[in-house]
């Protein structure tokens, strides 16, 4: 949890918006890894896309519930993901874009996401998230042609 936590927590708000929601998820992944005993890992990293995937997986399933019950999900901004010292942010469009990403659907916000704040490519994406290649291309062109027309 101390080397992926951050990752994970940022995915499941990222996904879920509200920070109750969030912690459940989080909680649900890591359960998960705990009882994974026959998951072998081959590196780090391997260890980590697989979080991501538990953890968006878990979003998805909460996301199914949620509107099997037809409970919404209350909608907050990503505001815990900004650092909140305004000098260290100062006129920054932060709120800005963080209320972008929220205003995103889901997909195209996880792979935006996943490509934009952590680094990882299309394909590493589709693997995560079990779609084909293409797929995420164009969610994430989707995604990025939507933040371009909100921030503009």
């Amino acid at each position: 949890m101390a080397r992926h936590g951050d990752t994970v927590w940022r995915v499941c708000l990222t996904a879920l918006c509200r920070h109750a929601d969030a912690e459940d998820a989080f909680q649900n992944s890591f359960l998960k890894y705990a009882l994974a005993d026959d998951v072998q890992f081959r590196e780090e990293e391997h260890r980590k896309a697989w979080l991501i995937r538990v953890a968006s997986n878990t979003c998805r399933d909460m996301r199914r519930a949620a509107a099997s019950k037809n409970v919404p999900l209350d909608e907050t901004s990503f505001e815990s993901l900004a650092s909140r010292d305004e000098e260290a942010q100062p006129d920054s469009r932060v709120k800005e874009v963080l209320d972008a990403m929220s205003d995103l659907d889901d997909p195209p916000r996880t792979p935006v996401y996943l490509a934009l704040y952590e680094g990882y490519t299309a394909p590493e994406i589709a693997s995560m998230l079990d779609v084909p290649v293409n797929t995420v291309y164009s969610w994430i062109a989707r995604g990025k042609k939507t933040l371009k027309e909100a921030l503009s």
